[in-house]
């Protein structure tokens, strides 16, 4: 059963609203064991959304149409349904009522366009959940002897979902006579670029080309690193998720050092929980990350228990005086490891980390844009690392941010 997706209205294209429906139903046809292979976004044209529907309707089995179900007259979906399908139009007056008494509950009267809202093409029933005013449509359709169905769903969000979740997907799954589930997995990797990562594991994408389930693919998530997700289709839950497992550990002699976190977590909520586990603190100091790191470590519910504080120091007279870091260059790998010291002394905490360096955009010290350099102090000692790090400003100094928290985890793993 392949499934397509179309988000209808102007505001999509213009920006002015993010599409998260698309991307939320696309995840919940995967759960649910169904394929997906296109979605699309159009503008509010009669004209294009009949030929964007048409189009979905040769290459797929069923068409969830996302907004253009409101009242007023650029809301047009449930208009270009009926032309595509060749019928009229016909009020529903059991709709009808439901919607004025939504208003009356209200205290409101209820506006006389609204009464567009209670319109279905002739052939066509509405979805039994209709939380606000705008009633889902399920369309049936045959296309070229072979039977499909067009769904229409409003865009506001929360009465979206409860149609798919309560109608949907049922649906769906009782229409392609099969029963099966897809599962992912994602391993965030940070420390190498996706073409060494695509080099590292070029043989065992080729064996699962032939192999077909389970996939591997890249998602670069910018100053989050570089995905890796895993996904498998099989008849249950228990069954992908094992196909997963396996997968897993067949990557891990492969990129297991450069694996960080799993699905939603991220790196700071790593590193704090690897702090909490072995009852240590830490406190940080930075110049050109300018808080990033310990904003960073204090969105992490639970951080209270480990960040001590932090101390950002811009200046060179600040970094001597409150960090101790010795009169001289303080952007070196020395002045790093002085900066950790200093700051894990001055804050009580168990370790300290730092960060220096040039953001740009022009240079310092005769150092180029994107020379940092790294420190991490505990106990055991210091260890410092000088990173060369890409794009401009902001970027380099997020990368600084998570590579110095990377360092950290290293450092605490022994890895």
């Amino acid at each position: 059963m392949r499934v397509e997706v179309v988000a209808v209205g102007t505001e999509l294209l213009l920006g002015q609203i993010v599409d998260t429906n698309s991307s939320w139903i696309g995840e919940q046809l995967a759960m649910a064991g169904l394929d997906s292979h296109f979605q699309t976004k159009v503008g509010d044209n009669p004209d294009r959304i009949r030929a964007v529907i048409g189009l979905a309707l040769e290459r797929s089995d069923a068409v969830i149409c996302c907004g253009g179900l409101g009242p007023t007259q650029d809301d047009l979906t449930r208009e270009v349904i009926a032309d595509l399908l060749g019928v009229e139009l016909i009020r529903d007056d059991e709709i009808a009522d439901r919607i004025a008494a939504m208003f009356a509950s209200r205290g409101r009267e209820m506006p006389q366009n609204n009464l567009r809202q209670a319109m279905v093409p002739v052939g066509c029933s509405a979805i039994p959940q209709q939380p606000g005013t705008a009633p889902g449509l399920c369309c049936p359709v045959t296309v070229d002897g072979v039977d499909k169905v067009i769904y229409a769903v409003p865009g506001v969000p929360y009465e979206m979902k409860e149609m798919v979740s309560g109608f949907i997907l049922g649906d769906l799954i009782g229409r392609s006579g099969e029963q099966a589930v897809i599962r992912s997995r994602v391993l965030r990797t940070w420390g190498t670029s996706e073409s060494a990562l695509a080099e590292i594991l070029a043989d065992r994408i080729t064996e699962l080309d032939e192999i077909g389930n389970p996939t591997l693919a890249f998602l670069a998530s910018g100053v989050e690193g570089l995905k890796v997700r895993i996904t498998a289709k099989a008849g249950d839950a228990e069954a992908a998720n094992e196909i997963i497992r396996a997968e897993e550990a067949a990557l891990e002699p492969l990129i297991g050092h450069l694996v960080f976190a799993h699905d939603d977590d991220n790196m700071e909520s790593v590193v704090v929980r690897l702090l909490t586990e072995r009852g240590l603190t830490v406190a940080v100091a930075e110049s050109l990350t300018g808080g990033y790191v310990a904003g960073r470590i204090c969105a992490v519910p639970g951080a209270g228990e480990v960040f001590r504080g932090g101390v950002v120091a811009y200046q060179p007279d600040l970094k001597h005086r409150l960090l101790g870091v010795p009169e001289g260059p303080v952007l070196t790998e020395p002045a790093a490891v002085a900066m950790a010291e200093g700051v894990r002394a001055a804050l009580g905490a168990d370790i300290g980390l730092a960060a220096t360096g040039v953001a740009g955009p022009g240079e310092s010290e005769g150092l180029k844009p994107g020379t940092v350099f790294l420190a991490v102090s505990s106990a055991d000692g210091s260890i410092a690392t000088t990173a060369t790090l890409p794009g401009d400003r902001e970027r380099i100094r997020q990368f600084s941010a998570i590579t110095l928290l990377d360092l950290l985890r290293r450092v605490l793993l022994d890895v």
